[in-house]
């Protein structure tokens, strides 16, 4: 059974920064592309970044490019996200999945989901 547990989420100012990390058991994240995704109050899940599987290429959504960092720890099975210059929308519960592509460019996580930590950004 696939076990998603995120942190390092809190609550911070606008251009504040923060380090989620998701720990993973029950599969290796090796096995697959792994990404974030967050969802925020009245809005639909949505995807955040990215990563394939040995780490090569990264994919951002556009609100975020140049501000979030993936990354991931096959070693240690897991995987985080380094994000500067918060902004009030990047409000939302942030969670880890594993993560497939399709042919269109748009990712899809799967199935099981974490808890996932709430990041708070005030204005």
């Amino acid at each position: 059974q696939v076990q998603l547990v995120e942190s390092g989420g809190g609550l911070v100012q606008t251009g504040g920064s923060l380090r989620l990390s998701c720990a993973v058991s029950g599969r290796t994240v090796s096995s697959s592309a792994m990404g974030w995704f967050r969802l925020a109050p009245g809005k639909e899940r949505e995807f955040v970044a990215a990563i394939s599987w040995g780490g090569a290429l990264t994919y951002y959504a556009d609100s975020v490019k140049g501000r979030f960092t993936i990354s991931r720890d096959n070693a240690k099975n897991t995987l985080s996200l380094q994000m500067v210059s918060l902004k009030p929308e990047d409000t939302a519960v942030y969670y880890c999945n594993f993560a497939r592509r399709t042919t269109s460019g748009r990712w899809f996580p799967d199935d099981s989901w974490g808890q996932g930590t709430q990041v708070t950004v005030s204005s």
